[in-house]
């Protein structure tokens, strides 16, 4: 393999495990430590925007040089409404509908905007809405409502974060301006908790790991590949992130994964990838 092309695997593995990891971190943070969700958010992006304003600084630029306040309100919350959910839901679960919120999000922003995809693109974007149907109708392995709709809350922040970056210039210092302006909106949200605020070494440390590491520097490390993929290669390893929670959430937090969320999961990515990817020449 190519030295190049080793680079771009190698930084798109690590920033899908990147991905993959903040639903992890976030569900053991709230489930085995003390922290409650707000000061998790607050840990979160305050360590986010401390190391994205390092590499602004070594690329000698201003931390607030790229992003916009619409921007930053819609990264704050995700973050929020991100780590509420995760005080109910499996990574799996929530790492699945996070997903699925985020690209029916852009999809259906798209159809609002006059976009016609085309019928393979709709019959996917209709499978994978039935999939999330099919996820929160309610049963025994349903997930908890509130949870779900935090979640579900998440994904349509992300995705109109996503859609407020188009076009946005520097991904990196547009990214680095937004964390740094989340970071009113996040000490708003702890100073409303304080009465009932809650953290540990242990919770303040798994935040800032997810803040600093999975998300600062995976957002990074993303974008030093995104210019080397191709739309659809983009598209296709981003399906990768929400199975690798799940495995995650398995294999080290010993979470279940049944039938329901096996057919749900089939539902929402494969719907995904028929709208996204193109079809084969």
């Amino acid at each position: 393999m190519p030295a190049t092309a080793l680079r771009v695997a190698t930084l798109t593995t690590l920033a899908m495990l990147a991905f993959a990891a903040n639903s992890l971190i976030c569900r053991v943070a709230l489930r085995d430590t003390a922290i409650d969700a707000g000061t998790f958010t607050a840990v979160r992006l305050a360590a986010g925007a401390l190391v994205l304003i390092v590499v602004l600084r070594l690329r000698g630029l201003a931390p607030t040089s790229g992003g916009s306040w619409p921007a930053a309100a819609m990264l704050f919350g995700y973050a929020a409404f991100f780590s509420f959910a995760y005080r109910d839901l499996t990574a799996a679960t929530g790492a699945l509908l996070l997903f699925g919120a985020v690209q029916l999000t852009m999809s259906l922003w798209g159809l609002a905007r006059g976009e016609r995809p085309g019928l393979r693109p709709l019959a996917g974007l209709t499978i994978a809405m039935g999939g999330l149907v099919w996820l929160l109708l309610p049963g025994l392995s349903a997930p908890p409502v509130l949870g779900a709709a935090c979640m579900i809350a998440a994904g349509a922040a992300w995705g109109a974060y996503s859609i407020l970056g188009r076009g946005g210039g520097d991904p990196v210092a547009a990214t680095a301006g937004n964390f740094v302006r989340s970071v009113p909106f996040a000490a708003v949200l702890m100073l409303a908790g304080a009465s009932t605020a809650e953290a540990d070494l242990a919770g303040a440390a798994w935040a800032a790991l997810s803040g600093a590491v999975t998300s600062g520097l995976g957002y990074v490390i993303w974008y030093a590949a995104l210019p080397f993929l191709r739309p659809v290669q983009a598209a296709t390893v981003q399906l990768s992130v929400p199975a690798i929670a799940a495995l995650g959430g398995i294999a080290l937090l010993a979470e279940p994964f049944d039938a329901r969320l096996i057919a749900a999961s089939a539902a929402i990515l494969g719907g995904i990838a028929l709208a996204v990817l193109p079809k084969r020449s």
